[in-house]
């Protein structure tokens, strides 16, 4: 299935980064309105719902302020408790912000919900008509349970990737903070909403007025979630693992085997490999890594000591090896993280 296909016209004229002065650009074209449905579900995250908005707003603006027409119509269909007659006839792309829901039990209650269900159905019936689909944080399993992505990469909100994991084995998750598999695109975490948006931008609007909404928005590119991930929060809804993550702490100086780790919470080997992953997403090793290069920057934000020190303090022998570290993980050096003065 592909995305509808778009006319082009007029040059595009793209906003500069003072975001004063208007210039033509004759390298770029723009496409006609795309038709827009903003799809929420009763308790979703006002936040997403509102860089929803804000960013198509942006987008019209720009495109207004360059006396182009407007590159998205917008829409928006609620989904309660009780069954509407809404539809996503003639929609192009519907877009469903996240669910706003801040646990596994409450996100189980929410999928199995009137305004859920009666969500997907809309979705899949979109879909089948031509539309794209796109979803961030938790309304990603709201595609998923509707079998919209099997087969397909996504991603989803960090904390809830390894749940993610275990219900749709046949979804290609990923990491990353937008995966744009059209005509499907899956965002991350909440803030995940506004990289999504650009995303679209890109997509139905020409990268350059994307690159006008970013600058317009301040907004940087963020490839990964792994730099925001906080491992403390995986570890604690499994008990072992919640156990495994304080003796990695209290031993965090000193070097030892990851056979060691799992006897000290009582696990086979192969077994607790099993659980950090399902758990965390990640295996044994990047697990110590994890809290590891946390309790780094921990100590470079709030005291002086040395690198080198900080290094031997988290198990490291060399502080390359801690600098290496760091920048796999958080994308950033450790003088990074030193507090300005």
């Amino acid at each position: 299935m592909s995305v509808p296909r778009r006319r082009f016209h007029a040059p595009i004229i793209a906003v500069s980064v003072d975001r004063s002065i208007v210039k033509n650009d004759i390298y770029q074209a723009f496409f006609d309105m795309i038709r827009v449905t903003v799809v929420e579900i009763e308790g979703c995250m006002a936040s997403s719902a509102a860089i929803t908005y804000d960013v198509i707003a942006t987008a019209n603006r720009i495109s207004a302020a360059a006396k182009r027409a407007l590159p998205f119509n917008v829409t928006t269909v609620r989904c309660g408790p009780r069954r509407n007659r809404a539809q996503l006839r003639g929609t192009e792309l519907a877009i469903v912000p996240g669910l706003g829901t801040w646990s596994a039990d409450e996100l189980d209650r929410k999928l199995k919900s009137p305004a859920c269900r009666r969500a997907g159905e809309m979705l899949v019936e979109a879909f089948e008509s031509g539309a794209a689909l796109a979803a961030s944080c938790a309304s990603t399993f709201l595609l998923a349970e509707a079998k919209l992505l099997d087969g397909r990469r996504a991603t989803t909100t960090w904390w809830l990737a390894p749940l993610f994991r275990r219900r749709y084995p046949q979804v290609d998750l990923t990491d990353r903070m937008v995966v744009a598999d059209w005509p499907i695109a899956t965002g991350g975490a909440a803030m995940a909403q506004m990289d999504l948006m650009l995303a679209i931008v890109d997509r139905f609007a020409g990268p350059r007025l994307a690159k006008a909404c970013a600058n317009y928005l301040l907004l940087d590119e963020r490839r990964s979630q792994a730099p925001f991930m906080a491992i403390s929060h995986l570890a604690g809804q499994h008990p072992k693992i919640a156990k495994a993550e304080k003796w990695v702490r209290d031993n965090i100086a000193r070097d030892f085997a990851m056979e060691e780790l799992a006897e000290a919470v009582a696990l086979a080997p192969r077994t607790f490999a099993r659980r950090i992953a399902a758990t965390c997403g990640v295996s044994p090793i990047q697990f110590v890594q994890r809290i590891r290069v946390e309790t780094a920057r921990y100590l470079l934000e709030t005291t002086r000591l040395s690198v080198e020190e900080i290094a031997r303090q988290v198990g490291y022998a060399e502080p390359s090896t801690l600098r290496r570290l760091m920048r796999r993980n958080t994308k950033h050096s450790p003088g990074y993280f030193r507090p300005i003065t």
